[in-house]
C-alpha cells in the first residue's frame, strides 16, 4: 500500500503536523526521514523492517554503520547518509544542550552525562580524556583513540603533553565497552596504572577511568580500586 493511500491520519507526515511527533513511533519517524519505500514496501513498511533488522531500538540504529544501513534491501546510500546525519544531529544537540560542563565535576554520574552523547550507541570503543581546573571545571575534553569492537590504544605522552599545554590539575580518564559490560578488564587496569604514574611528576592527578555502555557506568574512584590513588 502506497503512503497516499493510508488514511489521512496514519500518514507521517500528516500524523506529525496533527500531533506533534512525540505522536510518531520510531518507524514512523525514520519513514519521514526516507521519504520513499521500494517497490515493495512504502516508507512507513520499510522503515518498520529497518528497525526490525537492527533490533528495534533507537540505541540500536545509532550504532548500526553506514555500511550496514546500506546492506538492508530497499536503503541505498542516500536513505543511510541520511539516517546517519540524523544521528549525528541527535548527539550533537545532546551535547550542547547539556549545561554540565558549567559545573565542577565531582561524580562519576557527572562525567556519565558529560560523556553519554559522544559515547552512546557506538560499535567501536573510543577513548576520551576530561581536563580539569583546579576547581574541577572542565577546561576541555577530546578523542585520544579510537579502535575495533573491543579495544583501542593512548599514546600516554601525548596526554601528558596535552594536560601541560593546558594547564590542566587533574583529568578523567573515559572509553566505552561495545560489548556491554563495564567491568575494566586487565588492559583498562594497566593502562590506568601508566596513566596515573605518568602524570603525578607533573604535578596532575587522574581523578577517575570511567569506563561506559550505553547504560550503565564503572568508575575506578567510586568502586575504589586503588590504583587510582594509591601504589599498585
Amino acid at each position: 500500500m502506497r503512503i497516499k493511500d493510508l488514511s489521512y491520519d496514519d500518514r507521517p507526515r500528516e500524523k506529525m503536523i496533527s500531533k506533534g511527533p512525540s505522536a510518531l513511533s520510531n518507524a514512523e519517524l525514520l519513514a519521514i526521514l526516507i521519504r520513499t519505500g521500494d517497490s515493495f514496501r512504502n516508507a512507513v513498511e520499510l522503515s518498520q523492517e529497518i528497525m526490525s533488522v537492527i533490533g528495534g531500538s533507537v540505541s540500536a540504529l545509532a550504532s548500526t554503520s553506514l555500511e550496514s544501513l546500506c546492506d538492508i534491501p530497499g536503503i541505498g546510500t542516500g536513505k543511510a547518509v541520511t539516517i546517519a546525519a540524523a544521528i549525528e544531529l541527535g548527539r550533537r544537540f545532546c551535547a550542547d544542550s547539556g549545561n554540565t560542563e558549567k559545573t565542577p565535576v565531582n561524580s562519576a554520574e557527572m562525567v556519565y552525562r558529560i560523556m553519554m552523547p559522544h559515547l552512546k550507541g557506538l560499535d567501536h570503543e573510543e577513548c576520551w580524556v576530561l581536563y580539569l581546573n583546579r576547581a574541577n571545571y572542565v577546561i576541555g575534553k577530546e578523542a585520544l583513540s579510537s579502535g575495533g569492537i573491543s579495544s583501542t590504544t593512548m599514546d600516554t605522552k601525548v596526554l601528558v603533553r596535552k594536560a601541560l599545554e593546558k594547564k590542566a590539575s587533574s583529568i578523567i580518564l573515559v572509553h566505552n565497552h561495545p560489548s556491554g559490560s563495564p567491568r575494566p578488564g586487565a588492559d583498562d587496569i594497566r593502562v590506568t596504572r601508566t596513566l596515573r604514574r605518568a602524570v603525578e611528576p607533573f604535578d596532575i592527578s587522574l581523578m577517575d577511568h570511567v569506563i561506559f555502555t550505553d547504560d550503565r557506568y564503572f568508575s575506578f574512584s567510586d568502586e575504589k580500586v586503588t590504583i587510582v590513588k594509591n601504589n599498585a
